[in-house]
């Protein structure tokens, strides 16, 4: 499928810089980290995946395969003995930390794991990290959720208060400042020479894209019921959320560790990837074109059951990443829809999902 771009022009991002480089990325099994694991490959990169057995079944990691191009450890992040021996036996350059509990629905079930994952799990990367000679770049990602969410018209910046309402959104927050803790502690610019380690943390908004099954999800919840026919319940219409396709923050996570190698503290801070300013739609908005673009057999209704907290406006200023890392939006959200809808359709035919996959991501690389 032809994809337009936004209103960026070009791609900004180095397959050169990173062929060959040893990358640890935890979380490589869920859905987002597939995404990522798949496009690391595609440029010649050495990649060890820690993480727990993929979340849902089906997956986009089995579904995709792409456990074919990288050595994929399956260990959890609350091991700390573990993990140091991963680091250890496959001596990371750069590190992506996505492993996480991230459901806010989940978190109120399971508020225990939610904090012990995504906080003491931060704290384990960090002490793995600094106990492994030749790290260079870190980057932590976290989420939007983790700000002080008062429900502002306008986009959160990077400085603003750390927050978050349910047990997820604050695990997040916490994390956060964990890794800021570490970044002044131990990785402190001032003293790059003597550890090496340059550590930024990315916050990302509603990520979609094909091949997330995950649940209490918006987009995996439509194409399930459109698969099958079925009404698709909506919990909130007027929800108002920074909708971008997966591979938006993952270019931008890419471009940071690019400059956290090369040139170390001056982007050892917190980042904002987010959608340009006319993608913050309401949840109303995603479905009835997703139902348009599905065609034949796409219903909808409004579920008006009591549902826990969650945040109606939120939304993240790029400003930052656009000025200092040249990033910004290179998709439309419409196109966006367009993609999710046609992996979906395509996996329906029996078609390669991996080479689909990276099919979607080399053309989202070739937008000019």
């Amino acid at each position: 499928m032809a994809i337009r771009p936004g209103p960026m022009e070009g791609v900004v991002l180095r397959p050169s810089f990173w062929k060959g480089k040893r990358v640890l990325l935890t979380g490589h099994t869920g859905f987002k980290g597939s995404w990522l694991s798949l496009w690391l490959q595609s440029m010649d990169v050495q990649v060890t995946g820690y993480a727990l057995a993929p979340p849902t079944v089906p997956n986009l990691f089995d579904v995709a395969e792409v456990g074919k191009g990288m050595k994929s450890v399956i260990g959890d992040i609350r091991d700390l003995a573990k993990l140091q021996t991963v680091f250890s036996e496959y001596k990371p350059e750069i590190v992506i930390h996505m492993a996480a509990q991230p459901l806010v629905r989940y978190s109120y079930q399971n508020p225990v794991e939610t904090y012990s994952t995504n906080v003491m799990g931060t704290v384990h990367l960090l002490e793995a990290v600094r106990n492994t000679p030749g790290v260079k770049a870190v980057v932590n990602i976290t989420t939007d959720k983790c700000y002080e969410n008062r429900e502002w018209i306008w986009g959160y910046r990077e400085n603003e208060p750390m927050g978050g309402y349910d047990p997820y959104s604050n695990s997040k927050g916490c994390a956060e400042l964990v890794s800021s803790a570490y970044r002044s502690s131990f990785f402190n610019g001032n003293s790059r020479a003597q550890h090496g380690v340059a550590l930024a943390t990315a916050r990302a908004g509603n990520v979609i894209g094909g091949g997330d099954w995950a649940q209490d999800r918006l987009i995996p919840d439509i194409l399930a019921a459109f698969e099958r026919g079925k009404f698709v319940d909506i919990r909130n219409p007027h929800a108002i959320r920074p909708w971008q396709h997966v591979l938006e923050p993952l270019r931008g996570y890419l471009t940071l560790a690019e400059c956290l190698y090369e040139q170390g503290a001056s982007f050892a801070e917190s980042w904002n990837f987010g959608p340009s300013e006319e993608d913050a739609k309401p949840v109303g908005w995603i479905v009835e074109q997703m139902a348009a673009l599905w065609g034949e057999g796409a219903r909808w209704n409004i579920d008006m059951g009591d549902h826990p907290h969650e945040a109606h406006y939120l939304k993240l200023d790029i400003s930052k990443a656009r000025t200092r890392l040249g990033w910004q939006p290179a998709l439309r959200l419409n196109d966006a829809l367009r993609l999710i809808i046609d992996w979906s359709k395509q996996r329906q035919a029996s078609a390669d999902m991996r080479q689909l996959t990276l099919d979607q991501i080399q053309a989202y690389q070739k937008l000019s």
